[in-house]
């Protein structure tokens, strides 16, 4: 019975052993790791601080008076030729030399992504990202990229540099880009536009057949309204007034007998509400919209 309990006491020889080896192992390991470094950092130095010295001497003309010695010294330094796997070691542990300059993150040439920071493989990821159709809309964006560290992210975000996008020229595939904004809604914000001959502000998206304040919220701090040319409310004929969302057919046809009959310098939108020819909303949202004076047109 002692004897039993003795053994379940003392671990097994070969248990010993194994740990012995363990702790061997994890030194030289360790030690390895150690020795590995040291020696890629004194390639790294080399580099900059020349192996090789060359002395020559050369004979030296003298006049017969001249007791100086009859040769001169010359003392060259540089750095001799390495195998190409001590080159590879400096190319892998010399660190990188980076500029910050401004960029959009969704245009920026794999070279200059580079030139930022980012080793090659980091910005194959990121151009390969993009050839798939990703796109970073906003500075966070590119911040939530597995390849941008924090710390990198922290020096270039001052950089990034991501236009916005003009309602008034873009087309379908650029709105589509946008987050939320799939084919349908995109073939709509184009047609919209031509319907109001140009976008005044931002909120006319939401005149949209289901486009909610949720969408536009997502969106309205990536777009700009652009130039546009002036509405003609007061040259087009009825059919093409009747064409504007904010102008019906029978608001077309009192817009033409009004101005008609009324002198250029009393022809304003205030004018058409208070004869009723506009409803109070649609002249609203008319009087919010570039339209050319009466005067301005010639008539």
């Amino acid at each position: 019975m002692q004897q039993q309990e003795k053994k379940t006491k003392t671990l097994p020889t070969s248990t010993l052993i194994g740990v012995i080896a363990l702790v061997f192992l994890i030194t030289g390991y360790q030690t390895a790791l150690f020795v590995h470094r040291a020696a890629s950092l004194r390639i790294v130095a080399n580099k900059d601080a020349p192996d090789t010295v060359y002395i020559v001497e050369r004979a030296r003309e003298a006049a017969p008076s001249d007791s100086l010695p009859r040769t001169e010294r010359t003392i060259t330094r540089k750095a001799s030729a390495h195998a190409p796997a001590a080159q590879a070691v400096r190319r892998a542990y010399t660190p990188r030399r980076y500029e910050s300059f401004r960029f959009n993150p969704n245009t920026v040439p794999v070279e200059d992504l580079m030139r930022l920071g980012f080793s090659r493989k980091q910005a194959e990821a990121i151009e390969r990202y993009r050839q798939k159709g990703g796109r970073f809309h906003r500075k966070t964006d590119f911040a939530k990229s597995y390849v941008v560290a924090d710390s990198v992210y922290d020096r270039l975000e001052p950089y990034i540099d991501i236009p916005l996008l003009d309602i008034n020229a873009a087309d379908s595939a650029a709105f589509e880009a946008l987050p939320g904004i799939g084919p349908w809604f995109a073939a709509r914000m184009v047609a919209y536009r031509r319907e109001l001959h140009g976008y005044s502000y931002k909120e006319q998206l939401m005149d949209i057949y289901r486009f909610d304040r949720e969408k536009f919220d997502g969106l309205s701090d990536l777009i700009t309204v652009g130039p546009s040319a002036s509405y003609p409310i007061w040259t087009l004929p009825a059919d093409s007034l009747a064409r504007h969302p904010y102008i019906s057919w029978q608001a077309a046809r009192g817009i033409v007998r009004f101005r008609e009959h009324t002198p250029p310098e009393d022809c304003t939108l205030e004018a058409l509400l208070a004869a009723g020819i506009l409803e109070a909303d649609n002249a609203a949202k008319l009087a919010r919209c570039r339209v050319a004076e009466r005067s301005a047109a010639g008539m």
